[in-house]
């Protein structure tokens, strides 16, 4: 019952070699095709989710919400959708969004300049404006990582396997990732599925609050929720309104607690 996370550029097969992942193990499988589900809950246009995963920041902190909500509403609507585990997901940052999940098998999926080229001329246009594209798409990638999460995603360290796909065919990439997640160290334990339900709870409450309170840190254990804000924001009344309606619609909480004028862990969200 593990995830797996498969990240990779444009063209570079990634997104075929999930799909035969998972077939072959018989997971869900999630794209960026999940942003259709934060787009109606949370009544943004996804072009704008969109922008808000791909492009370099910059570009998509020209609208009204910040890049911090934009991110709390895809983080919080991936994470709901993985808390069951047996799942495959191919997309930008999915290492990085779920990180802190231990049962997430995390690829990388590389190929050469040249063969993604080849793969992008096939669809229509010329060699050189294929080169660039892919280029420009990567070059935003890097940035967006960078920023977001201080990270370079051609980091091989970030990951729990990379793969040139160029030598290896298709069938050889989904073996090695279907070994991999069969590992005991990825298998799904009640306590690895609590850790994902602590998780999703605390991005939902995130999601909540990061409109008004965009600087506040949440962290999520066996049900409590500890909720890092200033001493001002905390007594706002429509902090507590958020916090006192969250509490009401949502099961598996135990507790709540609101922690002024501390820093919020590394681990929040």
């Amino acid at each position: 019952m593990a995830i797996i996370t498969i990240s990779h550029g444009s063209y570079s097969m990634g997104k075929q070699v999930a799909q035969k992942v998972a077939q072959k193990l018989g997971y869900d499988i999630i794209s960026r095709d999940f942003l259709f589900n934060a787009s109606d809950k949370f009544h943004i246009p996804q072009k704008k989710l969109e922008k808000a995963i791909h492009d370099a920041p910059g570009v998509f902190e020209q609208y009204s919400h910040t890049k911090a909500v934009y991110l709390a509403y895809i983080r919080s609507t991936l994470t709901e959708l993985v808390v069951g585990g047996n799942i495959v997901y191919h997309g930008l940052a999915g290492h990085l969004l779920l990180n802190v999940l231990p049962h997430v098998l995390k690829v990388r999926i590389t190929a050469g300049l040249e063969s993604r080229v080849k793969r992008r001329v096939k669809e229509g246009g010329s060699q050189q404006q294929a080169r660039a594209n892919i280029m420009e798409d990567d070059d935003q990638r890097r940035k967006w990582t960078r920023k977001i999460y201080h990270a370079d995603p051609n980091d091989g360290s970030l990951y729990d396997l990379v793969m040139r796909i160029d030598k290896l065919s298709k069938e050889d990439a989904v073996g090695f990732i279907c070994k991999a997640a069969s590992s005991k160290v990825f298998e799904s334990s009640r306590d690895h599925i609590r850790q994902a339900q602590d998780l999703s709870l605390a991005c939902k409450l995130k999601a909540s609050l990061v409109e008004g309170f965009p600087a506040v840190g949440v962290t999520c254990e066996y049900g409590n929720l500890l909720v890092y804000a200033g001493e001002k924001q905390a007594h706002l009344a429509r902090f507590t309104k958020i916090m006192d309606r969250f509490q009401q619609k949502n099961v598996g909480i135990h507790n709540i607690e609101v922690h002024t004028g501390l820093v919020a862990p590394a681990n929040a969200v």
